[in-house]
This record gives C-alpha cells, sequence and structure tokens, in this order.
C-alpha cells in the first residue's frame, strides 16, 4: 500500500466470514489527541492602533471645566483638575514696595522745598528752577514705579499648583521670560517644607521643597503662606496617587 495513500475510514476494507463489513479506524491516541486539542494552533490577536480613553465621571469632568475656566493658562490633560493653587506670601512684596516708596516721597519732598534745599546747598536760582527740576524729578519718579511693577508682576507670576495627576510650577522668571515645570504625582519622591528664621515662624512662610526619583532632581518654591498645610495636602495626594486611590481635593 503507498503510504502517500490517505486513508478513507468511510469504506469498508475487508469483509469477515458472514459477508459483514469491516472499516479501518485512525489510532486511538491519534484520535485523544485530536479530542484533547493537543494538536498546536495558531492564534492571531488584533490590537488596537489608538489607545482607549479613560472613562471620566461627571463629578470630574465638572471639576475639569471648572480648573480649565479658572485656570486657562495651565495645560490639564483630560480628568485632571486643579486641587489647590500655592501663591507667595505678600511678605515677599514689603521690601521693594518700601523702597519705592521712599524714592517717590524723596523725589516730591525735593521738588515741594526746593527753595529750602538751594539754600542749603547755596545755589545759583537763576540756573537752578523749579521748572527745570520738576521734569527729572517726574522721570524719576515714573522710573520707580514701573520698576516696583515690574518687580510685582514677577513675583506674584511665580505660582504653584497641585492637580489630581500632577505638580505643575510657573516660574516668572523676567518681564518677558516665563518657564512651566510638570512633575507627575508618580515621580514625586519627597516633599518637604522649611521654615528658618524669626520672620519666617511670626509671619508663618517657607520654602517647598520636591524631589523625583531617577534623575534625583529638586523643585523649590519660595514665600509659601502657610507651608506646613500645603505640604501635608501635597503629601496625602502624592500617596494616594501612588497606591491607586483618587486624590481627593
Amino acid at each position: 500500500m503507498n503510504p502517500e495513500q490517505t486513508n478513507n475510514y468511510d469504506k469498508p476494507v475487508a469483509y469477515d466470514a458472514n459477508g459483514q463489513p469491516l472499516y479501518s479506524h485512525p489510532p486511538v491516541q491519534q484520535a485523544q489527541n485530536q479530542t484533547n486539542g493537543n494538536q498546536p494552533q495558531t492564534v492571531h490577536v488584533v490590537k488596537s492602533t489608538s489607545p482607549e480613553k479613560p472613562v471620566i465621571n461627571d463629578e470630574v469632568k465638572l471639576k475639569h471645566d471648572r480648573s480649565k475656566q479658572m485656570y486657562p493658562e495651565l495645560n490639564l490633560s483630560d480628568g485632571e483638575y486643579v486641587i489647590s493653587a500655592v501663591r507667595r506670601h505678600p511678605i515677599g512684596l514689603f521690601a521693594p514696595i518700601s523702597i519705592g516708596v521712599l524714592l517717590i516721597s524723596f523725589a516730591f519732598s525735593l521738588l515741594f522745598n526746593f527753595d529750602l534745599v538751594v539754600q542749603a546747598f547755596q545755589l545759583n536760582t537763576e540756573k537752578f528752577t523749579v521748572s527745570l527740576i520738576a521734569i527729572p524729578v517726574i522721570l524719576f519718579v515714573l522710573l520707580v514705579i514701573i520698576g516696583t511693577y515690574i518687580f510685582y508682576y514677577i513675583y506674584t507670576n511665580n505660582k504653584f499648583f497641585l492637580t489630581n495627576e500632577s505638580v505643575i510650577q510657573e516660574i516668572q522668571s523676567g518681564l518677558f521670560t516665563r518657564l512651566e515645570q510638570t512633575v507627575s504625582l508618580s515621580n514625586i519622591e519627597d516633599a518637604s517644607f522649611t521654615k528658618a528664621g524669626i520672620a519666617q515662624q511670626i509671619f508663618d512662610y517657607g520654602d517647598i521643597r520636591l524631589s523625583t526619583e531617577g534623575d534625583e532632581t529638586t523643585y523649590r518654591f519660595s514665600y509659601v503662606a502657610n507651608p506646613k498645610e500645603h505640604i501635608a495636602i501635597l503629601n496625602n495626594a502624592v500617596e494616594a496617587f501612588q497606591n491607586g486611590r483618587p486624590v481627593e481635593n
């Protein structure tokens, strides 16, 4: 019999003494293997080309929309919302504003008491008149006001935001220089605060410090009002996020 010939198990291969047909059957072991599914099979898996979007409930969506409306400058992802916005303590403005006020007061006092200044320094009244001094004094006052406002603008535009997914720090280092740093809560290894000196203890302000895993980058935010409370909120958010629990605001 040709070994390459395929057996047809539906046709009789012989007959018994009574003329009844005899059929050939496949080996028992082969039949069991086919029944038990031991034959190797190929499975094709189709993977989606675009990742599935996370399901966002109505409460989270409402918080996200509210945060986008209150902080349009932030680049928030879908389902991300602001838990707390950390501002700088106003005590950091005390020194520059005080200096500005003193300079302006000195300039106007010089202008209003021009006669006394002329007599004290024995100046020539024909050369030094009030109208001649008024223009540079006014220009000086305008420069002081502009400089004080620029310092105020830079100081108040340094902001620190905690969201349910990350920490966002906006750094305004110059009038036209702005930087935004975003750190995921999963990468934060340590969050702490420091209050040094009598002034920081009395007025309750200090510095916030964050350190991340891997590259060991350190982030600082100074002149934070009530830093202890903000660090407690931040640590609770980091612990909840890293343990897979929802971050509460």
